[in-house]
């Protein structure tokens, strides 16, 4: 047996995520080693406040023919080219135990966050974010009290390099008759955890990461942001509510008004880390809409931001992470200190604040 001491930012560990049962493995020596990859130019972004040619701005055509109203505010609409349909067969299409398949019914929405083509979160005014806020809650309170919708699945992709189609600002809604992969593996281990101990266990990962402090990046009176113990992601983090709640739904006004507070304070520290308007993905996760009470789950959102070393250097899932499991050379803590000392007055607003 090693007599070696273990020390977390230099030796190799795997890590459990205690939300998804999944096992990520941590490679820390790893950032020493020299980039000799792909670099990319960054390109800075210029755009105007409307775009003529754009399809979800205020009043144009969209790519599937329909037109915008003159919207003034947050603006959504049934996705042109949905990856779920409402219409449709549902059960087992497959054939035999090696061939199975299920058909999936569902819709799919757009949400443009603002009718200003140059804007992202981190640059919306405070009260404008609130309105986002209101309008994700609104759509799974509407979506999931259909009788064909049992998970509401709302999420953004920011930056072509997560495969957004256009920079306007804008989010998407997929609305399943099946709960999707992710969440379904959340609810098993929430509910186990909830079984074993009458608690809910991202409340008590919650309560020991802020006694713990190293992986807390912001925090207001209701919200929490901390790069997960488990991170796969180069800067992924976790937005956490203080208290128990099940979905966006049952916010009250002074927790969307805080959440529209964290998500500026966070998005700005992001663009920040790299002076670029900064990749990810996005997502919430709350409980199933079947009609039932879940009280083993917990709202929370996923941050997945594919920047590793700089606005050029890029990390995805390939090789042994496609392979084998997943792995990440920046730690959780390591990753958490670069975001506490980012600023949160945006950088292209530096000159102003002065």
């Amino acid at each position: 047996m090693s007599t070696v001491v273990f020390e977390p930012t230099e030796h190799p560990h795997r890590r459990r995520n205690a939300l998804n049962g999944d096992w990520v493995l941590v490679s820390p020596h790893r950032t020493k080693r020299p980039w000799q990859g792909q670099i990319e130019k960054s390109a800075q972004e210029n755009r105007p406040s409307y775009d003529p040619t754009c399809y979800l701005c205020p009043g144009n055509a969209r790519a599937g023919g329909k037109q915008n109203p003159q919207y003034t505010s947050t603006f959504v609409f049934e996705n042109d080219f949905a990856a779920l349909l409402p219409d449709g067969p549902r059960g087992e299409v497959g054939v035999g135990e090696l061939f199975q398949a299920q058909a999936e019914t569902g819709t799919c929405r757009v949400i443009c966050f603002s009718p200003r083509h140059d804007l992202t979160l981190p640059l919306m005014e405070l009260s404008d974010l609130r309105r986002v806020v209101d309008v994700w809650a609104q759509q799974i309170e509407e979506l999931g009290a259909r009788p064909d919708i049992n998970y509401v699945q709302i999420f953004e992709n920011k930056g072509s390099i997560m495969g957004s189609s256009n920079p306007h600002p804008h989010g998407q809604i997929w609305a399943n008759y099946t709960i999707p992969l992710e969440p379904a593996k959340e609810d098993v281990q929430q509910r186990a955890y909830y079984d074993r101990h009458s608690r809910v266990l991202l409340l008590d990962y919650l309560t020991q990461e802020l006694e713990a402090g190293v992986r807390v990046v912001i925090q207001n009176r209701h919200w929490v942001v901390v790069t997960p113990y488990w991170a796969v992601w180069p800067f992924e983090v976790l937005l956490l509510p203080r208290r128990h709640v099940l979905a966006l739904p049952d916010l009250t006004g002074d927790e969307r008004d805080a959440l529209a507070d964290i998500l500026k304070r966070l998005t700005t520290r992001y663009d920040n880390l790299f002076e670029t308007s900064f990749p990810y993905s996005m997502g919430w996760h709350g409980q199933p809409t079947d009609g039932q009470r879940h009280p083993h789950w917990q709202l929370h959102a996923h941050f997945y931001p594919p920047l590793l070393r700089s606005a050029t250097v890029k990390k995805f899932m390939v090789g042994y992470e496609m392979l084998g499991m997943p792995q990440r050379d920046i730690t959780a803590e390591q990753a958490a200190d670069r975001l506490r000392q980012m600023s949160e007055v945006h950088y292209t607003m530096v000159g102003d604040a002065a």
